[in-house]
């Protein structure tokens, strides 16, 4: 993967992210960790295209992010699983490749039941969002973003709403992933995954990179903001 931030900015009511100048290349696990509020993810939303940055350019994969057709290049997991209530898990995969991708109905149904199948879902695709677990329904999420046929993956806490059994569900099933090739941008705030899944790690602090470098920096911080950050979470 490759990443290239230039003087990006970001702002709401306050400054989100500040003056981040920042090359990367040549990993595939990417873990953005801090506290809440820190521009972690903000800066998730930037790079996937999700949000456009005040100023500043951002490049991934040398790919314009502000450009419309990025969008359709990645996929994108939420914290809540964000599935469409009122249809299956199927449904929800299909949709969105019948309408975004102009699959017909069989490749579109074809192509949901392969990566739900993947996800361990086989045997819940006709079931709605809300007759499965938390964990099944944050697959199906991974599942529909897998489905496009992405070149990164974009995933924004997608355990934070789950508890600890159902995030070993959900964390074993990304882990799966990462060794069919897979590309990943992750925010997490479990950071004994973030050691195991990640190969690289991007610290946030206040807006800004704080620190980064292979999850050996966990271990042996650099800085009194990672210092003070890794004191804290478990």
């Amino acid at each position: 993967m490759k990443i290239e931030l230039q003087d990006l900015n970001h702002r709401y009511d306050v400054e989100v992210l500040r003056e981040l100048t920042f090359a990367l290349e040549g990993y595939k696990s990417i873990a953005i960790i801090g506290v809440s509020g820190s521009g972690k993810s903000t800066l998730l939303r930037i790079l996937s295209g999700l949000e456009r940055p005040t100023s500043g350019s951002v490049r991934v994969n040398d790919h314009d992010v502000s450009n419309p057709a990025y969008r359709k290049s990645v996929g994108f997991v939420f914290q809540s699983h964000n599935l469409f209530p009122h249809l299956t898990l199927l449904e929800n995969i299909t949709l969105v490749l019948e309408k975004t991708r102009g699959h017909t109905k069989k490749e579109a149904r074809d192509q949901a039941c392969r990566f739900l199948t993947m996800l361990h879902l086989g045997d819940q695709v006709h079931k709605l969002p809300r007759n499965v677990s938390g964990g099944q329904a944050q697959r199906g999420a991974i599942a529909r973003a897998l489905s496009v046929g992405p070149e990164v993956i974009f995933l924004d806490e997608p355990t934070s709403a789950l508890d600890p059994v159902l995030t070993y569900e959900v964390l074993n099933s990304i882990k799966e992933l990462r060794e069919l090739g897979m590309e990943f941008v992750l925010v997490s705030h479990v950071m004994t995954f973030v050691r195991d899944f990640a190969d690289y790690v991007v610290f946030m602090n206040a807006g800004e990179i704080g620190e980064h470098g292979p999850p050996s920096i966990l271990d042996n911080p650099q800085t009194e903001g990672l210092k003070d950050f890794m004191a804290k979470v478990p």
